[in-house]
């Protein structure tokens, strides 16, 4: 009788789940308008230096925020037999890794490029401690859930270390691209309410939504 009345209490993932998709789409698109409208494109073997660092944002963005706040979703409130959540859970991480890495490379060679140190932000500062911290649980996932080696006494207790220790490390990303959209934007010195600073603005506001709506709906996840 009591685990009727509590499920009752519970609400489903799915409404929340579907404004995490169209903030995260929103954010996307508002992404590629400010790097191709207002950044003149994006190259990574461009001879223009500001062509190689557009790839950094984008990039980034794609895998360690889109595609990583997929990888939680699909893991936790969408439909589908475990295994199959696992493995998309897996590959969606594994493209984010490997967007993530081109990205790096990408604000790596604009600063040598520009004649910059690099790592002397506290963006930079926390993008690399995050990035490595995704890819360390990255790695400790595979070989305790992907490999058939470890036993389910192990993975079971290790479980709510993983699923917190993910999610910590997705606020951190989130915090990493509002730090770096607002030092990019600092270091322009965009002028109050022109079109550019306010999409900037919106971007990382719409990236902010994502975020919390991710949250909500692993929290949340779907139940019958």
């Amino acid at each position: 009788m009591d685990t009727i009345v509590t499920h009752q209490y519970y609400r489903p993932a799915s409404r929340i789940t579907i404004f995490a998709y169209i903030f995260g789409f929103i954010a996307a698109i508002l992404m590629l308008v400010w790097l191709l409208h207002y950044r003149g494109g994006v190259d990574l073997d461009s001879y223009d230096p500001n062509k190689i660092f557009n790839v950094h944002p984008l990039l980034m963005f794609l895998g360690l925020v889109f595609l990583s706040g997929q990888a939680l979703m699909v893991y936790m409130t969408v439909r589908a037999e475990k295994k199959v959540q696992k493995i998309a859970h897996f590959l969606l991480h594994l493209c984010a890794i490997i967007l993530g890495i081109v990205g790096l490379h990408a604000a790596f060679k604009y600063h040598d490029r520009s004649g910059l140190r690099n790592l002397y932000s506290f963006h930079s500062w926390i993008g690399i401690g995050t990035f490595c911290l995704y890819i360390l649980q990255w790695v400790i996932g595979l070989c305790m859930y992907m490999l058939p080696y470890t036993r389910r006494e192990t993975r079971a207790v290790n479980l709510p270390l993983h699923i917190c220790g993910g999610r910590a490390i997705f606020y951190m990303i989130i915090v990493t691209a509002l730090t770096g959209l607002m030092q990019k934007s600092t270091f322009m010195q965009l002028p109050l309410f022109s079109g550019e600073a306010i999409l900037i603005n919106f971007l990382a506001i719409f990236i902010l939504l994502f975020g919390v709506t991710i949250d909500i709906s692993v929290s949340l996840r779907r139940y019958a």
